[in-house]
This record gives C-alpha cells, sequence and structure tokens, in this order.
C-alpha cells in the first residue's frame, strides 16, 4: 500500500517474482469511469471505490499473489481483508517530496500528479492489530525487497497474499 510514486508496482512486480507468487495490478482492475475520473485529479469517493476494492479482493483471495493497490484508509484494507483474511500489508512509506519527484519523472501512469497531498491527507499508516509492516520506500528497490523478506521470513509468512502497493 502507499501513495503514488511510492513504488508499489516496481516493489510488487520483484516481490512476485522472489517469491514466486503472481503478480496483480490493482489500478488495471478499475473501470473505465475511475480511471478517467483519476486523469482529470478528481479523487474517487468511496461510492467509486467500494467496487473496485472488492474486485482487488477477490484477487488476493487466491494463493500465492501479490498486489499492488493504494489501500490508503484502514477501512479500504478491512474491506481486501474481508476477502483475504490473512492479508500481510506493506506499506511503501516515504517522504511527499520523494513522492512528488518520482511523480514528476513518470510518464506512463493514468492517475493525476495532483492527487498527491490529498493522497497524503488521506493515509492512514497502519494500525498495530493490522498484520503488515512498514518499510522505507526511498530507499533502493533491492534494500525494500530484502526488508520485505527479512520481515516475512522473522513471522509475517504470506498465506492468502501480499498487499505490496
Amino acid at each position: 500500500m502507499g501513495v503514488s510514486g511510492a513504488g508499489k508496482t516496481t516493489v510488487g512486480l520483484a516481490l512476485a517474482d522472489r517469491l514466486g507468487f503472481r503478480y496483480v495490478e490493482a489500478d488495471d482492475l478499475h473501470p473505465p469511469r475511475n480511471r478517467a475520473m483519476l486523469a482529470q485529479g478528481r479523487p474517487l469517493s468511496d461510492q467509486d471505490r467500494f467496487p473496485w476494492l472488492r474486485a482487488v479482493g477477490e484477487r488476493l483471495a487466491a494463493p500465492g499473489v501479490v498486489v499492488a493497490c493504494s489501500a490508503l484508509e484502514r477501512t479500504y484494507r478491512n474491506v481486501l481483508k474481508a476477502h483475504a483474511p490473512d492479508l500481510v500489508t506493506v506499506h511503501l512509506a516515504l517522504p511527499p517530496e520523494v513522492a512528488a519527484q518520482r511523480l514528476a519523472e513518470r510518464e506512463d501512469h493514468f492517475a493525476s500528479p495532483t492527487l498527491l497531498d490529498s493522497q497524503f491527507a488521506t493515509l492512514e499508516p497502519l494500525a498495530p492489530e493490522e498484520r503488515g509492516l512498514t518499510v522505507d520506500a526511498a530507499q533502493p528497490v533491492t534494500s525494500v525487497l530484502d526488508g520485505i523478506e527479512a520481515a516475512l521470513a522473522r513471522g509475517l509468512e504470506p498465506s492468502s497474499g501480499v498487499d505490496a502497493l
């Protein structure tokens, strides 16, 4: 999980490869209306978001899958967890200025970079009772992956999926 520019896709793909899991990009599951709103810099309402989150949760319910998904609010993560009770959430945390720099360099994403401030305002870090970990996503990808793997080895074994946003 994480804001735009946190590295969800990059880390998710690499983590799935390391774990031998299947990778799912949650952004690909957005309906066209949601994608158009995001491209215009308009945040989604919960009414827009919940059907998408349920579709993401259905993918997480399958064993051996890593899903890159923003899941910024605990309520959203709870929707995912309803489908995948053993969900392990990885919060890719980074400072706003690093995320903004990454977005300025990115050319191939439909969501407008103007949404970044609202994403940071919405972001709810993992609560102590949520199964997961927070990693410094400003580090090199290899270091992020090593940190995730070390945490998984210490007992955060993914049984349904890993939400690596």
